[in-house]
C-alpha cells in the first residue's frame, strides 16, 4: 500500500495521549490522523487539535468513522467492554485495526474479533508495547535460539505494591472485565507464552482476592474511593500447557511486598535459565542469565532496557514508538504485525479461565 495511511481514532484518552499520539506524530510521512472520535466531545476536539491533519473530522460516535471511506486504518483506545463490538465493525468496514490491550473481556468476544479479521482480509493486532523493549527482545532472541533450552516453568511477574489506577473507568468491573488481572496481567502473561513459543494451555486454577479494597493509603496515585473499587486488588493462576510446562501468573494492584516486578518474567529452562530485574519504565530494566559453565554457577547481565510503564522516552528505540512503526510498516508492506490476534486470544482464554476458576473454585481445563 504506497501513500500516507489515513487512520481514525476511537478513543482519545489517557492511552491515546500517552502513547499512540506521540508515536504517530513520529510518523507523519507515513500516516496522518484524519477522524477523532470519543463520548467526550470536548476530548475529541481537543485531540484533532494537536495531533489532527487540518480539518480532521470529529464525532461522539464511532460508526461515523467506521463508515468513512478514506479510512485505512482504526485505532480502538476504549475501555475493554467495546473492543470487541467496535474492532468487528471496523474490520467488517474494510479497515486495518489497532486494539489496545486486551484483546478483549473473554475469549468468546475475542473469537468474534479473529473470525472479522480472517473474513474482511485486513489486518488485527493488539497494543502488547512491552514485546518492543531491549530487554524483552534479547529475552526472545535468547530463548528462541535454544540457549535457555526446553523452558518448562515459568513466572509472568505484573505486581505493584500500591499503584491503582484512580482515573478513568479501571475500577469498573463492568466497563473493565475485571482488574489488574485482566489490565496488567495481560502484558505478563503475553510476554510469557511469546518467549516460550507456547500457545497450547491444557488447564488454569485460579484465585481473585479483593482484600485492599478499604486500605486507600499509600497509593502511588493518590487514594481510590473504596465505594467504586469493584474488581479484584489482586489475581494469581497456575497454568498447565499441554506439553507439560508450567507458568505461575501473579498480579495485583496493590499487594503487601517488598519488591515488585511488572510486565516481567522469570524463565526456566534445562540449560539456563533468565529473569527480568529493575525498573522497565524508568529504561532501567534488564535481563540475568543464570546457567552452568565449566561445573561454575553463574549469572551473566547482558544488557539494558527501553522503558514502557509511563512511556518513558528512549529516543528513536521507545517501545511504543517501534510498535507504531513495525504496524504501519506490516501494512504498507503486506507482512505480519509482530503481535498476532491469534496469540493475543490466547492470552484473553487463560486470563478468562483464572476468573472463571477463582468464582468455580475448581480447575477450568479446555
Amino acid at each position: 500500500m504506497s501513500g500516507k495511511l489515513k487512520a481514525g481514532i476511537v478513543g482519545c484518552g489517557g492511552i491515546a495521549g500517552q502513547k499512540h499520539f506521540p508515536a504517530l506524530s513520529l510518523l507523519k510521512d507515513e500516516v496522518e490522523i484524519t477522524y477523532f472520535c470519543d463520548i467526550i466531545e470536548e476530548r475529541a476536539v481537543n485531540a484533532s487539535k494537536e495531533f489532527g491533519i487540518p480539518g480532521a473530522k470529529v464525532s461522539t460516535d464511532y460508526k461515523d468513522v467506521v463508515n468513512d471511506g478514506s479510512i485505512d486504518i482504526i485505532y480502538v483506545l476504549t475501555p475493554n467492554v467495546n473492543h470487541s463490538p467496535i474492532t468487528c465493525d471496523a474490520l467488517a468496514a474494510g479497515k486495518h485495526v489497532m486494539c489496545e490491550k486486551p484483546m478483549a473481556i473473554n475469549y468468546a468476544e475475542g473469537k468474534k474479533m479473529l473470525d472479522a479479521a480472517r473474513a474482511s482480509g485486513k489486518k488485527l493486532t493488539i497494543g502488547y508495547q512491552n514485546r518492543f523493549r531491549r530487554d524483552s527482545r534479547e529475552l526472545f532472541a535468547r530463548s528462541r535460539d535454544g540457549e535457555l533450552g526446553e523452558v518448562y516453568f515459568a513466572k509472568a511477574h505484573a505486581v505493584r505494591r500500591r499503584a491503582v489506577p484512580t482515573w478513568g473507568v479501571f475500577p469498573d468491573k463492568a466497563k473493565q472485565g475485571g482488574g489488574p488481572l485482566i489490565d496488567i496481567g495481560t502484558h505478563a502473561l503475553d510476554l510469557t507464552l511469546w518467549f516460550m513459543n507456547n500457545y497450547e494451555p491444557e488447564c488454569v486454577l485460579g484465585q481473585t482476592f479483593q482484600k485492599l479494597k478499604d486500605y486507600p493509603d499509600g497509593n502511588m496515585f493518590g487514594p481510590w474511593d473504596p465505594a467504586k473499587f469493584e474488581t479484584e486488588d489482586s489475581a494469581f493462576g497456575m497454568i498447565r500447557m499441554k506439553n507439560g510446562a508450567a507458568i505461575y501468573l501473579e498480579a495485583a494492584w496493590a499487594l503487601n511486598v517488598l519488591d515488585p516486578k511488572e510486565a516481567q518474567v522469570t524463565l526456566c529452562g534445562t540449560k539456563a535459565g533468565a529473569e527480568m530485574f529493575g525498573d522497565a519504565w524508568k529504561n532501567e530494566g534488564y535481563n540475568i542469565i543464570n546457567k552452568v559453565e565449566h561445573n561454575n554457577l553463574v549469572s551473566i547481565q547482558p544488557s539494558g532496557a527501553g522503558g514502557v510503564y509511563g512511556f518513558a522516552s528512549a529516543g528513536s528505540q521507545a517501545p511504543q514508538d517501534l510498535e507504531a512503526r513495525q504496524w504501519i510498516g506490516a501494512i504498507k508492506n503486506n507482512s505480519d504485525p509482530l503481535v498476532k490476534p491469534e496469540e493475543a486470544l490466547v492470552v484473553t482464554r487463560i486470563l478468562e479461565a483464572i476468573y472463571e476458576s477463582a468464582y468455580s473454585k475448581k480447575p477450568v481445563y479446555f
